[in-house]
């Protein structure tokens, strides 16, 4: 490696007093220190550029990494690791040497915060050097402070606590702590291939809150029908059997005013067929039917059964928490009605509308897969949209090892998964009453998968095709259509003839 010519000049004088150089060796002060130190931004990006240069035969580059290596201007790396309470900060040279030891920074004690803010201010004046600040993302805790330093006008990104976690270890020792971590983050922040989080817009944060906490509560109904379930196959096993599911309106108020069998037997038969009536609205025929059920069932209680005194107070008590997580999920429906109404002439508004021209994406389910998304003009291809979601595979190789227990990363979003599962089960149904599949091409596609694997790989094969088909919808901005394979060729090649000749 041959030595940059400048470096000589530099060499020639020397200091009156020295200190640490952000790109490596002795910076300056003294007569000539203050103009040394306003050369170093241009003088360490070509230095940086001439030591990356191969020597000998190896001069072949790529003009993408020339032309990062060129635009990348040495930084301040800030890494902060977030925690409940507090952050510990460190503030990292270009070299990878610490201007200092790591700071604590208090979040509820305003004083603490503005002594960051103003170290990380001196730190820019003494090296003259733009500091960018580096946060692992950890659930919420993060998101105040982002702002606040973004306010403060500095530049924030935030990291994947993935990237932070396998990086290399910058120490022999076991150690880990919160001010390591905060070193290991401006370590980390110091990669210029480093791939940072984008933060969505506010609007698009609103609708990911409101679904996931729609999907949050919508679990805990779930669990609650789950207790109830439990609960009756005891004290009332036949009760189940009665209506189609236990949480029918008619059921559940049945129920919460007699909950056990001997309940049951011992109301007034009138009472039992007007309620019945009133609620389910099938008339007077239906309600009788019902009636004589409950009670076959509750005769049969009597005798494989087994109430305890508890029951009727835990059946009740599940009843309510149905009902009021029941309200929490119409509130937050409304409310995801409302938001999207208010995107109304913007690409997000569009694209939700859009999504439901595909069988089984509803309203919720496509609102759900724009949110997780984020902003769709990120995904240049629909590899990346999968990987988003974490359908690529797990890929284990390693020398002559080929793994072939290939399993889905699932390191993208559960909850963008949990959608797609759903859409790809509702296209490979078969309608009842005409006996043939609801999407031809996606039912054949899962059948000719199931020769050679297991039903669950197949189905997520089907996932894998779906994400695609709503990658192109939103690509081409086009709703949703049944072709088959050998038509969606014919049409392609009749758009692009070009790459018919090119074959030729």
């Amino acid at each position: 490696m041959t030595t940059p010519p400048w470096e000589l000049a530099f060499r020639l004088v020397k200091p009156l007093r020295k200190s640490v150089s952000p790109f490596g060796g002795d910076l300056c002060f003294g007569w000539l220190g203050s103009p040394r130190l306003y050369l170093y931004k241009p003088l360490g990006c070509v230095s940086a550029l001439w030591k990356w240069i191969p020597a000998g035969k190896d001069k072949t580059m790529k003009y993408q990494k020339v032309l990062m290596m060129l635009e990348s201007i040495p930084y301040l790396s800030v890494g902060l690791d977030v925690g409940a309470d507090f952050t510990w900060m460190s503030i990292m040279l270009p070299n990878g040497i610490l201007t200092g030891k790591p700071f604590k920074i208090i979040h509820s004690d305003p004083q603490s915060r503005e002594q960051a803010v103003a170290k990380i201010k001196e730190a820019q004046e003494m090296y003259s050097l733009e500091s960018r600040c580096f946060l692992e993302s950890t659930g919420i805790y993060h998101i105040p402070l982002l702002y606040f330093l973004r306010d403060k006008g500095f530049d924030c990104s935030v990291i994947n606590p993935i990237i932070t976690k396998n990086s290399t270890n910058m120490n022999v020792r076991k150690l880990h702590n919160d001010k390591f971590d905060s070193k290991k983050a401006a370590k980390v922040g110091l990669d210029a291939s480093l791939k940072t989080s984008i933060i969505p817009d506010d609007e698009v944060i609103d609708l990911r809150n409101l679904v996931r906490d729609y999907y949050y509560f919508k679990d805990l109904q779930s669990a609650v029908v789950l207790k109830l379930t439990s609960e009756l196959k005891v004290s009332f096993p036949a009760y189940r059997k009665v209506f189609s599911k236990v949480t029918t309106q008619t059921s559940l108020k049945l129920l919460e005013a007699y909950p056990l069998a001997a309940d049951m037997l011992a109301a007034p038969k009138d009472i039992l067929v007007e309620t019945i009536r009133k609620t389910a609205r099938f008339g007077e025929k239906y309600a009788v039917s019902k009636y004589d059920a409950i009670r076959a069932a509750a005769k049969d209680a009597a005798v494989f059964g087994r109430a305890l005194q508890s029951s009727a107070l835990r059946i009740r008590l599940y009843i309510k928490a149905y009902r009021e997580y029941q309200e929490h999920l119409d509130n937050i429906l409304e409310d995801l009605h409302k938001a999207v109404d208010k995107l109304e002439g913007t690409p997000v508004y569009d694209r939700i509308f859009l999504l439901q021209s595909l069988r089984g994406v509803g309203f919720l389910s496509a609102t759900v897969l724009i949110a997780e998304m984020g902003s769709f003009d990120l995904f240049s291809s629909q590899k990346k949209l999968y990987a988003y979601f974490g359908l690529d595979p797990a890929v284990k190789q390693s020398g002559k090892f080929n793994g072939d227990k290939v399993h889905m990363s699932k390191r993208g979003s559960s909850l963008a998964r949990r959608i797609l599962h759903m859409v790809a089960i509702n296209n490979l149904k078969v309608d009842k009453r005409t006996k043939t599949p609801v999407n031809p091409v996606i039912h054949g596609y899962y059948t000719d998968k199931c020769k050679s694997k297991k039903k669950n790989v197949a189905v997520g094969a089907v996932m894998h095709k779906i994400c695609n088909i709503i990658f192109a919808m939103l690509r081409d901005n086009k709703p949703f259509e049944i072709i088959t394979p050998q038509e969606h060729c014919e049409r392609y090649l009749a758009a692009h003839p070009d790459k018919v000749r090119n074959a030729a």
